[in-house]
């Protein structure tokens, strides 16, 4: 199912290098906005910058996957060396695959992480990687978010996993 995250954690922040090693997992593609860093607060990204180090350390890749412009994201992850992919037009798949592609992985080492199941996990899910969903870092969003919120609940209700998702501090099959 497009929609059913193969995973599911409460934050990118508990992923265990040692178990994404274990699942052959070598790049770590992300979504921005309340997933990696609070889409109103900046004071996230130092957490995001200690991610980035530990994967850095066990050999692992993360890379931003945004729909935002390049401007927007650029300011934000420039000044902790953080590749990303701007304008990715996430639910189509094309900005996952392109990149994985260009870093010479395959579909099995790479793991797409978001918030959102109808751009992040359904983009992940098309594009034949390991998809994560976690719980948003704060619960308010931009008003375009908003729609797909509700959209959701509706995607979630026919899924019957309205009260089945659990959000863990470790990786838990969706």
């Amino acid at each position: 199912m497009i929609f059913r995250p193969r995973y599911t954690i409460d934050t990118i922040y508990h992923l265990d290098t040692a178990t994404l090693k274990k699942l052959g997992i070598k790049a770590v593609f992300s979504d921005l906005d309340n997933t990696l860093l609070a889409w109103n607060k900046f004071e996230t990204a130092k957490e995001m910058s200690h991610l980035n180090s530990r994967l850095a350390k066990a050999g692992i890749t993360l890379v931003v996957i945004s729909n935002n412009n390049a401007q927007r994201v650029a300011k934000v992850l420039d000044p902790y060396q953080i590749d990303f992919v701007a304008k990715s037009k996430k639910p189509l798949p094309f900005a996952i695959t392109k990149k994985r592609q260009s870093m010479g992985l395959s579909q099995k080492q790479v793991m797409m992480v978001g918030d959102q199941l109808i751009t992040d996990i359904q983009a992940g899910n098309l594009a034949g990687v390991e998809s994560v969903l976690v719980k948003p870092l704060v619960q308010t969003d931009k008003w375009n978010t908003r729609i797909n919120r509700f959209l959701e609940k509706i995607i979630f209700f026919f899924l019957g996993l309205t009260h089945q998702v659990t959000f863990k501090e470790t990786l838990k099959n969706g």
